[in-house]
């Protein structure tokens, strides 16, 4: 008999522990003392989502207190789409308190994007400064300046879903410091007026499309670089060099080739001479025995060729001369 009321007694508290874990009374009646109106049933079926009731209910009793009408359906569908309920319900607090317009429709869309939207919120009211990393670039006068800038922005809110990040920002802000310098004269009036810069680069808008907008652009410090222009002149001396090199040694090789040729024709016109020569006696001994040649003709044709090799010997330089007689 004991044993059966000890039973019936275990049976009771695991049944009121089990009741009570479906049906959070202490968390109703919390609920009801901070004026959330939320019924039991929902809570039930809470649980039966998956969903953490003491989430939902905590969410709507602060923004309850901070003024903000949102429903425990609103809550409970966002938490099933996978999104952050705690920080959507510190952004709410957070724009409503600084007076920026932000529904909860919105709140959602930018947290389930992917972004921290309570971040968004505070950038907004307190801008934040971006360091852009050293941009280096050459003005006209080929010398070459580093600069680094401080990029003051505030969130966008309008632009957050869909809009570009701090990355697209830096990359445009480095793309008009690059153009400014460029389009610089001299690299002096830069560094004189680095102004210039921050004017030029605001004047393109570059927050458009982003879910930022740029507040001010300022030079932290500009560096002098390299002399680009120089080396550049440099380099084009050496390959113009190079260039002309490879020309003389073309038409080198192409006077080298056309001499070749030439001494080439010539001992062909001299070998050819040569078998004349060697065909003369014979031609000679034909016209004897022809009849045609007589003697007197032959020694007249000897004298002649003597004083030709006279006429040719005294032409010569004497360097010849001895060279030759050596």
């Amino acid at each position: 008999m004991d044993s059966s009321i000890i039973f019936m007694v275990v049976g009771i508290v695991v049944a009121l522990f089990i009741l009570l874990y479906f049906l959070p009374v202490n968390l109703w009646f919390t609920a009801q003392l901070s004026g959330v109106r939320v019924n039991l049933l929902n809570l039930l079926l809470m649980r039966l989502r998956k969903v953490s009731p003491s989430l939902v209910v905590n969410s709507m009793i602060i923004s309850t207190k901070a003024g903000l009408n949102i429903t425990s359906n609103e809550i409970e569908t966002h938490y099933l789409a996978g999104g952050n309920v705690n920080r959507v319900i510190k952004a709410l607090i957070s724009a409503d308190k600084a007076n920026i317009p932000l529904s909860f429709k919105s709140a959602t869309a930018i947290d389930l994007a992917g972004r921290d939207v309570f971040d968004a919120v505070q950038i907004s009211v307190n801008p934040r400064v971006i360091n852009t990393p050293p941009v280096a670039a050459v003005a006209k006068d080929g010398i070459q300046l580093i600069a680094k800038a401080r990029v003051t922005v505030r969130a966008n809110i309008n632009q957050l879903v869909g809009g570009a990040g701090e990355e697209t920002i830096l990359a445009r802000v480095g793309e008009g410091i690059v153009t400014t310098i460029g389009s610089s004269e001299t690299h002096k009036l830069v560094l004189e007026n680095p102004d210039r810069i921050s004017k030029t680069v605001l004047g393109k808008g570059l927050d458009s499309g982003t879910a930022f907008e740029i507040l001010s652009i300022d030079i932290a410090d500009i560096d002098i670089g390299e002399n680009i222009g120089a080396s550049l002149q440099t380099d084009q001396a050496e390959a113009d060099l190079k260039v002309a090199n490879a020309r003389a040694e073309e038409r080198r090789a192409m006077a080298v080739a056309s001499e070749q040729e030439m001494r080439a024709k010539a001992q062909e016109a001299r070998a050819k001479v040569i078998e004349a020569e060697a065909e003369l006696p014979l031609a000679m001994a034909e016209a004897f025995r022809s009849g045609n040649l007589g003697i007197m003709d032959y020694y007249k044709i000897q004298n002649i060729q003597a004083d030709t090799d006279m006429r040719d010997s005294i032409s010569k330089p004497s360097d010849k001369r001895r060279s030759d007689k050596k």
